[in-house]
Parts: structure tokens; sequence; C-alpha cells
């Protein structure tokens, strides 16, 4: 049997579906399961058994940017295509590769593309994500394993990020404090900036630490901000790492501070100590899922949980949070 799991196009979400993936190859033992998604999922996927399982669909949202890969999986004749995704054009997409049998959850008005369905629980509170793709699972009688989210790192690299770090002068003798100040949702998730370097310049006072940035080149004016306002100033690795990369920088950190976004989960399914700073989103859907975590959030906020991408009021459920919380819970983490 030959299956493709189209897995979500964020990088928190996949790792969330680890246990999901796991859990159909244990069923499908001896099928030919392939991932199917953004181009950086093979990173990601790097140092699991989905290594060089993984299809690349390109980049979703430019014109016609599907048909190549259709045609790709087309010629890959799958019997079987698991949607982890949500929405109507995954499953349009699969539809237009040939593939015969659909499964998936019913939602976005997709309910006549496929061949299996399940119906989404609206549960309040809410499931964390990884119950989420265990429970469609589950609705496809397919049995699920206890749910774990694990990822491993390549020794390749680990090499780079060995590098990496050496050549900054970070010594492994020292905690190294990783920052992640992005958010690809939008601004809205983004505790300032500034305060980011705050809470660095505690660690660094209190533990000596040594301090690093991490995220795409569309956060290094974030990652400039931070800087000013630190004394000592950090490594700044933004845009300078692959998905690849950046999980050798994570296993080699003492503890990253990140907003909800995809290095968080990435860091906490290698059981890095983490820091998560919550805002319009909700820790039980989408917080860390396994310990060493804090998670720091504000209470009583009554537009909260909103998820928008960009706040239209005062940003109250971020600008709450103080320097001196975030520190006081790494330090605990550090020690």
């Amino acid at each position: 049997m030959k299956i493709v799991v189209r897995v979500p196009n964020w990088i928190g979400d996949v790792v969330f579906a680890l246990p999901a993936l796991r859990s159909l190859s244990a069923h499908f033992a001896g099928a030919d399961i392939r991932i199917a998604g953004p181009a950086w999922a093979a990173d990601l996927l790097s140092g699991t058994e989905f290594a060089g399982k993984t299809i690349s669909l390109g980049a979703a949202g430019k014109p016609g940017h599907w048909r190549g890969p259709a045609a790709a999986l087309r010629a890959e004749a799958f019997d079987v295509g698991i949607l982890l995704t949500n929405s109507f054009s995954s499953a349009f997409f699969f539809r237009r590769a040939g593939i015969a049998e659909r499964w998936g959850y019913r939602s976005d008005g997709r309910g006549v593309l496929l061949t299996r369905s399940v119906r989404r629980k609206k549960q309040v509170p809410p499931t964390h994500m990884v119950r989420n793709y265990l429970e469609l699972l589950e609705g496809l009688d397919v049995p699920t394993l206890p749910p774990s989210i694990d990822l491993a790192v390549s020794a390749e690299a680990r090499k780079r990020a060995s590098r990496r770090l050496a050549g900054l002068g970070i010594e492994p003798s020292r905690p190294l404090v990783l920052l992640a100040p992005g958010a690809a949702h939008g601004p809205a998730k983004r505790w300032p900036a500034a305060r980011f370097g705050e809470t660095a310049a505690l660690l660094q006072a209190r533990f000596g630490a040594d301090v690093a940035i991490i995220g795409t080149a569309a956060d290094s004016p974030l990652a400039a901000a931070i800087a000013a306002a630190m004394a000592v100033p950090p490594a700044d690795l933004t845009g300078q790492t692959d998905l690849g990369e950046l999980l050798g920088l994570l296993a080699a950190a003492s503890i990253l501070i990140s907003n909800d976004s995809g290095p968080l989960h990435m860091a906490n399914a290698l059981r890095v100590p983490v820091v998560a700073v919550f805002g319009p989103t909700d820790p039980r859907a989408t917080g860390p899922f396994h310990p060493p975590a804090r998670v720091l959030r504000k209470e009583g906020i009554p537009c909260w949980p909103c998820e928008y991408r960009e706040c239209p009021y005062d940003h109250r459920c971020m600008i709450r949070i103080t320097p001196d919380e975030a520190a006081r819970d790494a330090g605990e983490l550090l020690r």
C-alpha cells in the first residue's frame, strides 16, 4: 500500500502531528508512507524515521503552484491520501492528484471531496493540537500510540551548529540562552523585542549566559531591537540557518525563550527547557506539550483568546508580561 500524508503548513503543527505520523506508521506497518508538505519539512524531519520520505509541494499561494506537485503525486499512484490539514484546497489538490481514497476531517465544505471523513468536534476548553491529529485517526479506526512529540537531530546538523557556535566564541561551559522573538502568524503573537533584550540581560548578569537570537531574515529588525536593549550584545543568527542547523542549535541550548512559534515546539520536542510567552493564542491548544516548560500568560484579559494576527487594541495580553517574570522562570529552569 502507498500512503501520502499531507502535513500542515506551520512548523509547530508538523511537530504536533508527529504522534499521528508514528501511529500511522505503526498501524500500516510495511506500507510505503510519504509526507507531503512545505519544502522545509525535509529539514525538520531529517533526523527522524521520516527522513528521505518527504515530498515538497512548493510555494503555496503562487498561481498554479499545485500543478507540478499534483502531477508528481499522480505519478506515484498513491492508494490513500490522509489530510492533516483542514482546508478545502488541500482536499481538492489530492483529488486532482488522482488519489482514490482521501481521508480527513469534514471541514471547510470539503466533505464531498473526501471518501472517508470525520466530524471535527468543537471542545471547550480546547484540546491540544496533538490530540486533534490523533482524534482524526481514531475517527478513521486507526489505533493511536501514547502521545509524545519527539524530534531527533542528525549528526551533520549537530556538527554544523557546533561549528557555528564555536565561530561566535560561545563556550559549551557557559549557559546558552536562545531567543526566538518572531512569530509568522503575525505581530499580535510577538512579545515586544526590547523585553526579550531586558530578559536576556538579566540572565547574562545572573548566570554569565551567552545569548543568541534565532529566526528568519524577516526577524532581523527584532534582533536589532533586542541588541539595543542589552549592554553585552547577543549573537544575531536571524536568517542564517536552515531548519536542520536550527535543530542543532536548539539541541545545544540551555534554554529557549520564545513566542508561540515553530522554534518553541521544536525545542520542546527536543526536551530543551522553554519559557513560552503567550498572548492571543491559547496554550491549552498550542502550548508546550512536555516539561521542562513554563508558560507566561496574563489572566483576566477580556478579549482573550482572540487569535488575531494584529491587535486592534493595546496588546495588553503581551505588554503586561514583564522581563522580571520571564527571567525568574528562565532562572528556575536553568538552576
